[in-house]
């Protein structure tokens, strides 16, 4: 058997690692809606975080939904305005009739901060200041929360003992940009940090999601607090691998928070992906370079050996059977986002463009304009 042949059955052992070797992430099994929670005897405190910066056209439906939880415990909410120009504060006041509210008006962020982990750390300063809270409840700006979403993030983390529980929240899959690209997001999350490792103790992986991270005070505290991710572009799991090493924590998929941030086109997913994505490879020529290339192998050549080659139906047959894994590992997220299990024939080109996103990461990066957020640059150069 000649070096090529052996060569074009690695995309197929890859496939075949990923299917049964990564914690079966594909499933998508970990969700808040299968294990029946049993509630606490005692409903701990809670204050919502909430960093924001020009928010004018969520924050309302946003706030309403923190506002409108069914919490049987003390809940108060802090949102930090964080230097917005759009109103956004003033929006978020004119909701609140209860007190529960208060609106802090963002300072600018010191030397080695990104933009939202210092208004983070604005927001728990806040909070610990009016009525030091057992729970932080860290959510995004562009997050609405179904109204029993905090009562079933406490009953889980009191009853397993947790230090962190986050959810991903579900996010928009309306336009046609959504649709191609969205579900394929979600599952790529999935396969970098498979949610089942994430929630096992003994295993080091560590993840959370942004937009809903319900967190220990006191680990918090006793972990260094947000200061010690003062300078995180990916804030959410660099929080996720701080928690972890103070305790348990647990990562799921969610229907009661929802994203309601649109991506009307291509390109404002180009840029949210942008804005990370070189992080996540740690600035590092070299791991961008390996990626590019796993990613190739990886989504690329099982098409490729399937259908474009004049080759031996040995080869086209391992080419073959990579993509058909592919495609079905991929239905069960799809199914999620209610699109057709189709859509799972698409994945080489849409793994391409998310190569093509990766590679645009780094060159923002170079041309100073890394972890773009809000007309901010906030990547630290290296």
């Amino acid at each position: 058997m000649s070096a090529f042949v052996i060569a074009a059955f690695v995309p197929l052992g890859i496939w075949l690692h990923l299917l049964l070797g990564r914690g079966m992430f594909w499933l998508a099994r970990e969700r808040d809606d299968i294990e029946v929670l049993r509630e606490p005897t005692h409903w701990p405190s809670v204050t919502a975080i909430v960093p924001a910066r020009n928010e004018g056209d969520v924050i309302a439906r946003s706030i309403g939904s923190l506002l409108a939880q069914d919490y049987p415990g003390a809940l108060q909410i802090v949102l930090v305005d964080d230097q917005s120009e759009d109103g956004t504060g003033q929006i978020a006041r004119a909701l609140d009739s209860s007190g529960k509210l208060t609106v802090v008006s963002g300072v600018p962020r010191p030397a080695g901060w990104t933009g939202k982990v210092w208004a983070m750390s604005q927001g728990v300063a806040c909070a610990t200041q009016q009525c030091t809270p057992d729970y932080l409840w860290f959510t995004d700006a562009d997050i609405a929360h179904a109204p029993d979403n905090l009562r079933r993030l406490v009953a889980r983390a009191e009853g397993h003992k947790l230090v962190l529980t986050s959810l991903m929240a579900k996010l928009s899959c309306v336009t046609p940009a959504e649709r191609f690209f969205i579900p394929a997001f979600v599952y790529f999350f999935q396969m970098l940090y498979p949610f089942a490792w994430v929630n096992d103790p003994k295993s080091a992986t560590a993840a959370a999601a942004g937009g809903c991270m319900l967190v220990q005070r006191d680990a918090l505290e006793a972990a260094g607090g947000i200061a010690a991710i003062r300078n995180a572009i990916i804030d959410d799991c660099a929080l996720g691998r701080l928690m972890k090493s103070r305790g348990p924590i647990w990562l799921g998929l969610t229907e009661r928070a929802v994203s309601i941030r649109p991506y009307p086109d291509m390109n404002s997913i180009r840029r949210m992906v942008a804005r990370s994505a070189y992080a996540q490879l740690n600035y590092s020529p070299l791991m961008l370079g390996g990626t590019l290339a796993g990613l190739l192998i990886i989504f690329v050549a099982p098409l490729l050996l399937a259908l474009l080659t004049p080759l031996a139906p040995l080869v086209r047959a391992a080419g073959a059977a990579a993509w058909l894994i592919m495609a079905l590992t991929f239905i069960p997220m799809l199914r999620f986002y209610g699109r057709s299990f189709l859509w799972g024939l698409a994945l080489p080109l849409i793994g391409t463009l998310y190569a093509a996103f990766t590679l645009d990461s780094a060159v923002q990066h170079w041309r100073g304009r890394g972890g773009m957020w809000k007309g901010r640059a906030q990547a630290i150069a290296k």
